[in-house]
């Protein structure tokens, strides 16, 4: 049986003589951790999720319509394990000595579904750094994240692409301060009682599998057909509602004043997840059946701003780019709009068709 370290009473490795937190970097790429507890899918966390949202796709709300999918119990919206990314980041700023990861820019997001996660499902976090690299003035890392179900299966793997740097600026102290005063003890609580991570060498997963027979037919589909637009109104209330479902503490998603510590001139803006969320949900309204989205790769590009007095929106469009009928699957290039301009720098969906 793994035990973790007892590593309470050690100095932070950032703070020994000579410590160079690029080196350590490198040492540890391509090794793989998990984290030392489970995460249970909850049926009402799944609900207030898809809340957070805006997503209204019937399966995800209730058992009936989820049972007419085929499903034992309620599958979670497909950005779902976002809820999970603040325990990932806490562990990976340990383990990565001399990066804050949870004040770090991320620029792409790849979910690759094995299969749909329902409620009761008890998940663990299994992560590696990928990829490290030094260019445009920061530190590029991807950082993949493999969640097994209570089986050791593999449902979903997640690699995250962020841009940090190992030191600070004494404007990113001082914004940093700032966001401490403000955030008051939550994120050393949340540090204090994160999980634990312990090394896993030589960790090869086994990945499940899933196949929907509840999505429109391949010989239905052609390429360049369009989804039906969607359009979402966004609001401060509902970035604060997302912020507090998915445990995000950041407070430039709902203070402007952190906004703009950050250099964030226009104020607020919205959690890329949840503009992710949105396109998903966008894309699963149209496929039928949620489980049946397998791949979702976005690459942000363009924040969005939302006022403090009032509402803005969004609006989602989606064609058919190609389609594999060997594998029986379609790609979907999405765009997102906001005032005028893309949200996003690219946006793909391969979704499994019948």
């Amino acid at each position: 049986m793994l035990e973790a370290p007892d590593t309470a009473s050690d100095p932070p490795l950032s703070g020994l003589p000579d410590f160079d937190p690029v080196e350590h970097a490198h040492a540890m790429m391509g090794r793989w951790y998990t984290l030392d507890r489970q995460y249970e899918v909850g049926r009402e966390k799944i609900r207030e999720y898809a809340t957070a949202v805006q997503d209204d796709h019937p399966a995800h709300w209730d058992e009936q319509a989820a049972a007419a999918l085929g499903y034992p119990a309620l599958p979670a919206s497909p950005t779902f394990t976002s809820v999970l990314s603040g325990a990932v980041q806490y562990a990976m700023t340990e383990l990565l000595a001399g990066y804050n990861l949870t004040s770090s820019v991320q620029t792409d997001q790849v979910l690759d579904y094995h299969r749909p996660i329902l409620a009761g499902d008890r998940l663990v976090s299994n992560m590696a750094l990928r990829s490290f690299r030094q260019a445009f003035g920061g530190d590029m890392l991807v950082i993949e994240n493999v969640l097994t179900d209570q089986h050791g299966e593999a449902v979903l793997t997640g690699a995250t692409s962020v841009i940090t740097r190992s030191g600070q600026t004494e404007e990113n102290v001082a914004a940093t301060r700032l966001i401490q005063d403000i955030l008051h003890r939550g994120t050393d609580l949340i540090a204090e009682r994160s999980p634990r991570l312990i090394e896993i060498p030589g960790w090869v997963p086994k990945f499940a599998s899933y196949r929907s027979p509840h999505t429109p037919r391949l010989d239905s589909i052609r390429e360049g057909d369009e989804l039906p637009s969607r359009a979402v109104t966004l609001t401060i209330g509902d970035l604060v509602r997302y912020a507090g479902v998915a445990g995000d503490s950041n407070p430039i998603h709902w203070h402007t004043g952190a906004a703009h510590a950050v250099g964030l001139e226009r104020g607020v803006v919205a959690h890329g997840i949840l503009t992710m969320a949105y396109g998903a949900s966008f894309v699963t309204s149209w496929l039928g059946d949620p489980g049946a989205l397998k791949q979702y790769s976005v690459r942000m590009s363009t924040p969005v701003y939302v006022p403090i007095d009032g509402p803005t929106t969004m609006e989602y469009t989606g064609k058919i780019k190609s389609i594999d009928a060997e594998a029986g699957t379609a790609t979907v290039a999405l765009t997102a709009m906001h005032e005028g301009r893309k949200i996003f720098g690219r946006a793909t969906a391969v979704v499994q068709l019948t």
